[in-house]
């Protein structure tokens, strides 16, 4: 039978000492336990179960689709049967989308086939395409500087060239910001539709989709992203100084529908009601499989919470989510599933979630941790540092502030974020790509994840750290 660190470290120390001491025993058998926690979960074998019988079983997982819905359930049962307490499954109302057909083609004095993915909640094209000249541009900052109007019967083509691999996947920003504003763009200065390279970092002839935007309640144009070699073709032929027609076509359309949070808790045995969110998404993009993204966010947190709950209750509770529809937008931003989770909590519910952190990622080894604002130097940092050093993990003085799409609605109420930041290095030559499938994960790399987050969360949930009252004034 388990019996809490708190007792056994208290039962350790004599009545002599109890008023000197007991807070140093207690926090030296909580690291301990968390070491514990860490060292088990490197030979963990729930995550790479969890993300192979999740794509295998349901394959890509559109925001929203039955396959989404079909997953929502499932998972729900997992947990039941790892333990998890108070699982239920949080429907909300959301827009989806569904590519259809899709096809481009250089057309004119150079015809060759071109390689596309629709753009996510584009419209699609009227029947029999759209076919007119493509006009480049170098940025997104230069197709705004074109005249209103300038773009009338032709095709807006933003080319910012490939994207710089990097560690922290910073490179990933300007592009997919192309992505985002692009097709709304080009829709003011009157182009037809709307194309860009694709925001990945890899060479390869896959497409990389991504959500773009809604403007006043519609996406105005239809958008498409090319894939890199396709990008280089269509500007080295731009470049020539010659016309160049392009017909595009698209069987893109939305739909009402639903997606849905899957929420399920280790409880704490003093503090139940203080919660520890852990969150990931369901959904993916249509194209693979969803496995890094984000299948693997979803197995880490799963899989750290159950090495937990294995190690022995906690003060507080750990609380798996695994949110809906996070990869598209909305045509009210209404957060998708962390705004529905947020909306679902009283004042006094969202006062009592006393850290939370998002793994959205890929599965690419932790390297960096980052601690909410305040929380960079003193003994908590200290005891972090102590457990996750020896996997790799170092200590940043950069504070988190953000967390993911999923968790920013309770961070920006005021929710306390972490951040394990991974090697997202070449996460991007797979991101929102066909190539987006269960063979890209490495077991290995995948564990240390796992290790990971577990430690860190046995240090925060079997503790009274109040990352709060941490934070300096603003």
């Amino acid at each position: 039978m388990f019996v809490s660190v708190r007792r056994s470290a208290l039962a350790a120390v004599s009545l002599l000492s109890l008023c000197a001491a007991p807070a140093l025993a207690q926090d030296a058998a909580t690291i301990r336990a968390a070491e514990q926690v860490r060292d088990a979960a490197l030979n963990d074998t729930v995550a790479m179960d969890y993300v192979t019988q999740l794509t295998t079983r349901f394959g890509p997982r559109p925001a929203g689709s039955a396959s989404e819905t079909a997953a929502a359930q499932w998972a729900a049962g997992y947990m039941r049967e790892l333990g998890f307490k108070n699982v239920h499954i949080q429907a909300f109302p959301l827009v989806g989308w569904e590519r259809g057909e899709e096809s481009a083609s250089i057309v004119g004095a150079n015809p060759q086939p071109l390689v596309v993915a629709a753009l996510g909640h584009s419209p699609g094209t009227p029947a029999g395409g759209i076919e007119a000249e493509v006009v480049r541009f170098a940025s997104l900052e230069d197709l705004q500087a074109a005249p209103d109007g300038s773009l009338a019967g032709k095709i807006a083509y933003v080319d910012a060239g490939q994207m710089v691999p990097m560690q922290s996947g910073a490179g990933y920003g300007p592009l997919t910001r192309i992505r985002g504003a692009g097709p709304a763009v080009a829709a003011q200065k009157g182009a037809l539709a709307f194309i860009m390279r694709s925001a990945g970092s890899d060479e390869h002839r896959m497409p990389h989709t991504g959500t773009t935007r809604y403007v006043d309640g519609v996406v105005p144009l239809p958008g498409f992203a090319l894939s890199a070699p396709d990008a280089d073709q269509l500007s080295r032929l731009v470049s020539y100084g010659e016309p160049v027609r392009v017909r595009l076509s698209s069987t893109a359309h939305t739909y009402e529908t639903t997606s849905h949070n899957v929420i399920g808790d280790m409880p704490g045995d003093e503090r139940p009601e203080e919660i520890i969110v852990l969150g990931s998404h369901m959904d993916s993009w249509d194209l693979g499989t969803g496995a890094i993204d984000d299948g693997a966010g979803g197995a880490i947190t799963i899989a750290a919470a159950k090495a937990i709950a294995e190690q022995g209750r906690t003060a507080r509770t750990v609380r798996v989510i695994l949110y809906g529809s996070e990869e598209v937008a909305q045509p009210t931003d209404t957060g998708n599933g962390g705004g529905a989770y947020l909306r679902s909590l009283s004042p006094e519910d969202l006062a009592n979630h006393v850290f939370a952190g998002e793994s959205d990622f890929g599965a690419g080894r932790v390297y960096a941790l980052q601690l909410p604002v305040g929380a960079q130097t003193g003994a908590f940092a200290d005891a972090a540092n102590r457990v996750l050093y020896p996997i790799g993990v170092l200590r940043t003085n950069t504070p988190e502030t953000s967390g993911g799409a999923d968790i920013g609605p309770i961070v920006r109420a005021g929710v306390p974020v972490f951040g394990l930041q991974q090697d997202g290095l070449r996460y991007f030559d797979l991101h929102h790509t066909a190539d987006d499938t269960l063979d890209k994960i490495d077991p290995v790399q995948l564990r240390q994840n796992v290790a990971a987050w577990a430690g860190l969360i046995w240090l925060v949930a079997d503790s009274d750290v109040d990352f709060r009252a941490m934070r300096p004034a603003e």
